[in-house]
């Protein structure tokens, strides 16, 4: 059997569902995001940049 690429989300998903269960990945533990820590420019970051007429 030949398959072509889908034309469409709808045959893509189709395409998909018709790979066997032992052949699909294990379906492991995903990870949990990491927590997100606010960015701030700080005085060093500032003084990075004061001279420079466009920032870049």
């Amino acid at each position: 059997m030949e398959r072509t690429d889908a034309e469409s989300i709808a045959e893509f998903i189709t395409d998909c569902s018709d790979i066997p269960e032992s052949l699909r990945g294990s379906r492991g533990d995903v990870p949990q995001p990491r927590a997100v820590v606010p960015w701030r420019v700080d005085d060093a970051c500032l003084n990075q940049v004061r001279e420079l007429d466009e920032y870049v």
